[in-house]
This record gives structure tokens, sequence and C-alpha cells, in this order.
């Protein structure tokens, strides 16, 4: 059974994604809708999100900022591949959907065959970004979620991520690592968040193995 989480204050909208699901999974699929960013976390808080597919995120809801339900509801399923469908489908805003955690990319303007073939893309383990102002999508070719090998992954760190990859390399909790900084945690999980997404890893020790592979060297 294939079960899907929808997010989208638009019930028109919501209907649109419904029907794409069920052209792809028949009667075997669940979808749970939410229209509101508390909707949204309350079932993704609790067990409702143990076996959840995907989730299909609008970033302009009520109650959220830039990209911050994205991050949350990144941090409360990190095994939940989630993909923004958006009506803002500016490069830097595709770019930024991925660096936090989205598996991929939907513009609203797609049709109906492309959103299908979008979600069918994410849910065989690839991501997903559409061709947007001359470039292409790195994300789907060859080994899934991985770019390039020769792009110089550290240098697309801004100067908040690498302050606080250099506390990630000395061992230190995000707690302590927002302490010493004087900021705050859900801002340290969110440089966290697109530390790994930018090096292409899952874990805060692969990222700091593969920052050292790199180059990088903590003080």
């Amino acid at each position: 059974m294939f079960k899907a989480l929808i997010v989208d204050d638009h019930p028109l909208f919501r209907n649109a994604l419904r029907q794409v699901i069920g052209s792809l999974f028949g009667d075997s699929h669940e979808i749970l809708e939410a229209g509101t960013v508390d909707e949204a976390e309350s079932l993704v808080g609790g067990h409702a999100d143990q076996d959840l597919d995907v989730i299909l995120l609008d970033l302009h809801l009520p109650g959220s900022n830039g990209f911050s339900c994205l991050i949350e509801l990144r941090n409360r399923a990190p095994s939940v591949p989630i993909i923004v469908v958006s009506a803002s489908a500016s490069g830097d805003v595709i770019r930024d959907s991925l660096t936090y955690g989205a598996s991929g990319f939907i513009p609203k303007s797609f049709s109906s065959d492309g959103i299908r073939d979008a979600l069918q893309r994410v849910i065989s383990g690839q991501l997903f970004m559409p061709p947007v102002g001359g470039f292409a999508d790195p994300y789907t070719a060859g080994n899934a979620g991985k770019a390039h090998a020769d792009e110089p992954k550290l240098s697309a760190l801004t100067h908040g991520e690498l302050r606080v990859l250099e506390l990630l390399a000395k061992g230190k909790a995000n707690k302590i690592i927002a302490f010493e900084l004087g900021i705050k945690e859900s801002t340290v999980k969110a440089h966290v968040t697109a530390i790994l997404r930018k090096l292409g890893v899952h874990s805060r020790t692969q990222a700091v193995l593969a920052a050292r592979e790199l180059g990088f060297r903590s003080a």
C-alpha cells in the first residue's frame, strides 16, 4: 500500500495530486492531507510518518516562513522523501529546496504527466530537479543522489555552515554548537541538513570524513 502525505492549502491542487497518485497506484494507495504547517507537523510527528512513502509539500503555507516547514518535516521524518511542489520555481528556490532536504522539486506549472514522471523518479530512489534557466538536472543521472564527483563541494558551503562543520568535526552536539556560535539549535539543525545535502552524505560522521577528504581542516 503506497502512502503519501499532501501538504498544500489549495484543495483543488491537492485533488490534482490525488488523481496523479491514483493513476499510478490504483486502489492500492492511501493519502493523508494537510492544509497548514501545524496539521502537517502533527501528522509527521506521531506514528503516521513511519510508513509514509512520500511527502508532497507546498512551500507557501499559512504559518510557514521560507523553508522552515521543509526543514521541520525533514527533521521529523528523515527517511521519507519530500518533494516540494511550488509555483515559485526559480533556480535559487529549486536549489535551496534540495539543499534543505527535498528529494525533488516539481513546479506547479507541470502537466499531470510531468508530475507523474517526477514522482516516479523520486519514489524509485532518484532526485528530481527540473531544467530551469539553462541548467539541467544533475541529480537524476547515474547514481541516485550524487552530484558530479568533480564538483567543489566545500565551496558550496556558506560561512555559517563551515563554522558548524568545524564544530561537528570536534564531535560537539547541536546544543553545544548553538551555544558556542550564539545561534538557535533549530538553526544548527538547518545548517547540518544543508551540509549533508551539499556534501552528498547521510550522517554527521560521513560529513566530517567527506570534508576532510576534500581538504577541510578544523582549527
